[in-house]
């Protein structure tokens, strides 16, 4: 199983074993997607770190 890093709203830096693709309702939501963040143990907005343009 391939793992992602992820960066989620708080700034957190995990890996998850899964990054689902799939849209949410009718609406996009951009590249981030919801995920349950293991630091702060909230539903939290994430995107994969390659992803971050500063």
């Amino acid at each position: 199983m391939e793992h992602t890093v992820v960066r989620c709203a708080e700034g957190h830096v995990f890996s998850t074993a899964s990054f689902p693709l799939q849209h949410l309702g009718a609406g996009r939501i951009g590249p981030g997607r919801l995920l349950r963040c293991p630091r702060c143990a909230r539903l939290r907005h994430a995107v994969p770190v390659g992803a971050v343009k500063r």
